[in-house]
This record gives C-alpha cells, structure tokens and sequence, in this order.
C-alpha cells in the first residue's frame, strides 16, 4: 500500500476539518507521543486553532467507539488527543527537523493534496448529478402534464359512454 493512503486512512473528519491524530504522526515520525505533544506545549504560538486543537472529552470518546482497534486495553491514551490540520502538520515538521520528518511531511502533504482534489471531483459529480435531476424532474412535469391530458380526455370519454343514447338502437 502506498504511503498516500496509508496517510490517507488515517486522515478523519472532525469538526468538518480533515486532520490527522497526534499518536498517528509521533508513529510515524518515530517519536513518542508525549515528546510531540511537549514540543506543541513549548511552541503553542505556532499552532492557533485552525492549526492544531485538542479533542473534547466526547469528542474523543466517539473517536474511539468508531475504531474498535482502539478499544484495546492499552491501545488508546488517557489524555486527550491532538488533531492536526495540514498547516499544523506543516508547523510541526517545521519543529521536528529530522530527515523522517521531511520525508513523512512530504508524504502528509501529498495525501492531503490528493484527498482535496477527490472531492473536488466529487463535488463536480454532485453538481452534474444536480442539474440532471433538475432537468429529469423538468421533464417528468411536462409528461406528467400530458398524462394528466389524456387522463382528463378519457374521463370525458367515458362520462359520455355512460349517457343513454336517444334515437333509434
């Protein structure tokens, strides 16, 4: 599997932001968690909220209902996590200045570039499929008037039928 999506995988939803978990990145830069999270506490100013913020209580508890690998006893931390968006990932590799960290970072970057571009297409797609269920329901009006027409024509066709005829049998 290739390290996109491998990044990929790991990159969840929260707060309606992409972001990647604080324990993913230490994993892969090759540090604990607790050394990523100390050197995030001693730059704080490099990470305002649209870089970086830590999971609500709840937040973290859904986080890890969703992943039942996370369920495992000693799996998870007792300390809530960190979510970093893709500048934050960019501010942090910029703090980690090991050669894994250049490389992960690239990695990180990449992933997020090409997720960005998938819903683009998506969105696309979405809008493509919009205009068309606009002009089908267009479509399905104009002959659902027709229908209702004839509907019309045949009941009138019938109400006469029904008429005892005058004259000669």
């Amino acid at each position: 599997m290739s390290l996109i999506k491998i990044i990929g995988n790991k990159i969840f939803y929260i707060r309606e932001t992409p972001v990647l978990l604080d324990s993913d990145l230490a994993q892969w830069y090759q540090v604990e968690t607790r050394v990523l999270k100390q050197t995030v506490r001693r730059n704080r100013a490099r990470f305002p909220d649209d870089f970086m913020f830590e999971l609500t209580t709840e937040e973290q508890f859904a986080l890890r209902s969703q992943n039942v690998t996370l369920n495992k006893r000693g799996q998870h931390s007792k300390y809530r996590a960190f979510c970093f968006t893709q500048e934050g990932v960019a501010m942090l590799s910029g703090l980690l200045r090991s050669e894994k960290a250049i490389v992960v970072n690239i990695g990180i970057m990449r992933a997020f570039v090409y997720m960005r571009q998938h819903a683009q297409n998506y969105e696309a797609l979405g809008t493509a499929l919009k205009k068309l269920e606009n002009d089908t329901n267009h479509r399905f009006a104009e002959v659902g008037k027709v229908l209702d027409a004839l509907l019309e024509q045949k009941q009138l066709h019938q109400d006469q039928e029904q008429r005892k005829r005058i004259g000669y049998k």
